[in-house]
């Protein structure tokens, strides 16, 4: 009784852990020193708007959800208008262990923006800005993936939030990394994939496979066997999603090297097919599990 309890707390206050535990690195390397001067407190400015800022409104807030940003701006189109490209790593810990385990790892190569020194950043999410909106979709897909990992499905608030912040960027003269783009990342495609019903087994399953990490240093066997039941839900649905889809390719950037670890060990290897049929761009990854 005592662990069903303690799961329940963990589990009960990490469905609401709504704020970010944020680190931001920002590189101006690239663009003329006139311009670094402008962006000197950039990074503690977007920093402290992602870690200060309640995205969802929810008022509990028991553990921050760890991300990191790493912002590199390539280039500066006048004074007050700049090009990044920026990773996006999330994770939560496992109950059991404190293991952490990425949830998100995204290279978006497609921020255009408008800052001014010493800008002050405030949350307005149902009004567009080239740069908050950008550090709210994140924000909120953060949110959205972690609380899918602890209860099925429950992220869709955060990326029906998302979704609206997507529509008001499309129609702007920043709608680089909102609107769809053929064989490129963008956050329309993603966000779209994440509300669209034929997806919705993979986002159960994302929610079994965690499970299987929680469980697994207590119960290796059902821990691996909650993470294959993810892996044959895949199955299940291949003939249905778009195995191309930026969802997918997001999913599996972050969970390959993962899955590895955790059924390196599984006797049956006949998963390893399915994995390398799903997710063809870690079939060398995979390769090590028949070794």
């Amino acid at each position: 009784m005592k662990n069903i309890i303690i799961i329940f707390f963990l589990f009960f206050s990490n469905s609401f852990s709504q704020e970010l535990d944020a680190t931001v690195n920002v590189r101006l390397q690239n663009i003329p020193e006139s311009n670094r001067d402008a962006l000197i407190n950039f990074e503690n400015s977007v920093k402290d708007y992602l870690n200060n800022t309640k995205f969802t409104g929810s008022p509990w807030s028991y553990q921050r959800i760890k991300c990191n940003f790493v912002i590199n701006i390539s280039s500066a189109i006048d004074e007050v208008t700049y090009i990044a490209q920026v990773f996006i790593v999330s994770q939560r810990n496992q109950i059991y262990s404190g293991k952490p385990s990425q949830l998100l790892n995204i290279m978006d190569n497609n921020w255009n923006f408008l800052y001014e020194k010493n800008q002050s950043f405030f949350f307005y999410p149902d009004q567009f800005n080239s740069l908050t909106s950008f550090l709210d979709y994140y924000a909120l897909l953060i949110i959205g993936m972690d609380n899918d990992s602890w209860e099925s499905l429950s992220g869709t608030p955060q990326f029906n939030r998302a979704s609206n912040i997507v529509n008001l960027g499309i129609n702007t003269r920043f709608s680089n990394g909102w609107q769809r783009t053929s064989g490129n990342f963008n956050r329309r495609d993603l966000i779209e994939d994440l509300l669209n019903e034929k997806y919705r087994p993979v986002r159960e399953g994302f929610f079994v496979y965690h499970l299987g990490l929680d469980i697994f240093p207590k119960n290796k066997q059902k821990g691996q066997e909650n993470i294959l039941a993810f892996i044959k839900r895949l199955e299940e649905v291949r003939s249905k999603i778009d195995l191309r889809s930026i969802y997918i390719k997001t999913l599996f950037d972050a969970k390959s090297q993962e899955i590895v670890e955790y059924m390196r060990d599984y006797p049956d290897k006949s998963f390893v097919r399915t994995l390398k049929a799903i997710d063809p761009p870690h079939s060398a990854k995979y390769d090590e599990l028949l070794r």
